[in-house]
């Protein structure tokens, strides 16, 4: 039988996209045997990958918990209630918004899940996803994965990434039917001004669509940046679905807590489907997010190491010959051009080989990605390994510059 060709179009043609560019390393045998072999992987968003990241107040939570039994049952699908409070107070602190933990949040299994969840509502066979170009892979993925179709809309380094709403204006159709927006961007680390996201939700009501922004980025933002979360302003509460996590602000990536927020009236509709879809979040993850969002120490302490790392990086990877990059403004990534040396998977390859580094290609993000590269520089616990793992990059990028006959 060819199971292939009894798949629908929205997965015959699959493949692996990032995952198998971040894995490639050792194809086979997995990108573990890279590691055992002496490679480092800074290519997952995921803050102080391989070191040990979890604080004492969430391991103290759940070795409570174990002893107590409880976490060998389910939770709610919709996310324990205690959990979805913390959440309800977290993000009120943080917008200003009135969250009622019973009316407008859910838990999901990590942002990604809560992604695609928070779109299966609203995309039908051809509508239409307008989507940031460069952004997160799975922008580019998931209107397909629900029939829709995927609409990139160009942004561009000289404007620093901001929106240039006439790109959203000329690809508008009577098929559009949402904007799927990661604010910060992931990978360019922008945050979005207050004028590009006022801009964005003019156009948005105007033409009567529906936004969901993914806030994985939002816990960090850098140099006083003013954050404005979109549901915040007037006339988008109502047609708004924010996804969050615990991942990478937090530093739990492993422990797979996302969570959407939005008005009633959505939030019956994805209360209605969570146990078919989302079934439930791990009850153990969920008892030590509740610990970890109540620690505002440990918030505090890795907003101060995530922040001194990203001027590492920058003092460091700037530098290189033939590479361009500005300092990240938000999060945990570096995101550098290095048209001049080469194409995205040539450079990264040359970074694999000669620094035995792994980095994201700038490709998987977007066409507006070739030419760049992506670089996870919140890896590693100390500031000193990390600072080893820049140099060698910048060495490698220094030979193949010499290579190219760049000074």
């Amino acid at each position: 039988m060819d199971i292939k060709a009894k798949m629908n179009g929205r997965f015959r043609d699959l493949q692996g996209g990032l995952f198998l560019e971040v894995t490639k390393a050792d194809v086979g045998e997995g990108a573990g045997n890279f590691m055992k072999a002496g490679g480092d992987i800074m290519a997952w968003a995921d803050p102080f990958f391989p070191d040990p990241a979890i604080p004492e107040s969430v391991k103290k939570a759940m070795h409570e918990a174990i002893d107590g039994g409880f976490p060998a049952h389910y939770g709610m699908p919709i996310g324990i209630y205690e959990l979805r409070e913390a959440l309800a107070e977290h993000i009120s602190e943080r917008t200003g918004l009135s969250i009622d933990p019973s009316r407008n949040v859910i838990v999901t299994p990590g942002s990604d899940s809560g992604l695609l969840y928070a779109m299966m509502p609203f995309i039908s066979e051809g509508d239409e996803v307008m989507v940031p170009d460069p952004s997160y892979p799975s922008n580019f993925l998931n209107p397909k994965l629900l029939g829709g179709k995927t609409v990139p809309v160009p942004l561009y380094p000289e404007d620093n990434y901001q929106v240039r709403i006439e790109e959203f204006e000329k690809r508008l159709t009577p098929r559009t039917k949402m904007v799927l927006l990661t604010h910060p961007n992931n990978p360019t680390t922008t945050v979005y001004r207050r004028e590009s996201i006022e801009a964005l939700c003019r156009f948005i009501i105007d033409n009567d669509l529906v936004l969901v922004c993914d806030q994985a980025f939002e816990d960090h933002i850098y140099d006083g940046i003013e954050f404005v979360a979109p549901c915040t302003l007037p006339g988008m509460w109502e047609r708004t679905l924010t996804v969050c996590s615990i991942s990478k602000g937090i530093g739990l990536s492993g422990f797979r807590i996302g969570y959407i927020y939005a008005c009633d009236k959505i939030m019956d509709v994805l209360y209605g489907g969570a146990v078919n879809v989302l079934g439930a979040a791990c009850t153990l993850s969920s008892l030590g997010a509740i610990a970890a969002i109540k620690d505002k120490e440990h918030m505090r302490s890795n907003y101060e190491r995530l922040e001194r790392r990203r001027r590492l990086a920058y003092d460091i990877l700037s530098t290189a010959p033939g590479v361009e990059m500005k300092m990240s403004e938000s999060g945990i990534l570096s995101w550098l051009n290095i048209s001049r040396l080469g194409t995205s998977a040539e450079v990264a390859d040359y970074i694999m080989e000669h620094a035995k580094i792994m980095v994201n290609q700038g490709t998987p993000y977007g066409a507006q990605g070739e030419g760049w590269l992506r670089i996870v520089t919140a890896c590693f616990a100390s500031d000193e390994d990390a600072v080893v793992r820049f140099e060698r990059i910048k060495v490698a990028l220094t030979r193949l510059a010499k290579e190219k006959g760049i000074a």
